[in-house]
């Protein structure tokens, strides 16, 4: 019996034994921390304006030209996805990338500084 493995850095490890193949996803660790994500929402609920779709284009600036956190690809994906889920696209962008950079702390200082909740960056907001 033999076993072949092929590696893919985005999708994990295809292994194949004889004629059955099993895909292990393999995630990467978050790479930040929940306070960088926290000062990069905070500034930009501070200093954006405009609706939801406005707040898109300034992740866009923010994740993918100037800190490079997201490629511009995975990004539209990011969007495609957030867009077709109910409730406000750029709330669910800002969430996911915060989950994606650091975890769950990500996650929720995203969720509470993000372009929407402007100047009520709290536990309790």
């Amino acid at each position: 019996m033999s076993t072949r493995g092929l590696e893919h850095p985005d999708r994990g490890t295809l292994t194949c034994e004889s004629q059955s193949c099993d895909l292990e996803q393999s995630r990467a660790a978050p790479i930040g921390s929940g306070l960088e994500v926290l000062a990069v929402f905070l500034r930009l609920g501070l200093t954006s304006f405009g609706g939801p779709v406005a707040h898109l284009g300034y992740f866009r600036e923010e994740f993918v030209v100037r800190r490079r956190w997201l490629e511009d690809r995975a990004y539209a994906d990011l969007v495609a996805l957030c867009q077709f889920l109910p409730g406000p696209a750029s709330s669910q962008v800002g969430i996911a990338i915060g989950l994606s950079r650091a975890g769950y702390a990500g996650a929720f200082a995203a969720s509470h500084c993000r372009p929407p909740s402007r100047l009520s960056c709290s536990p309790m907001a």
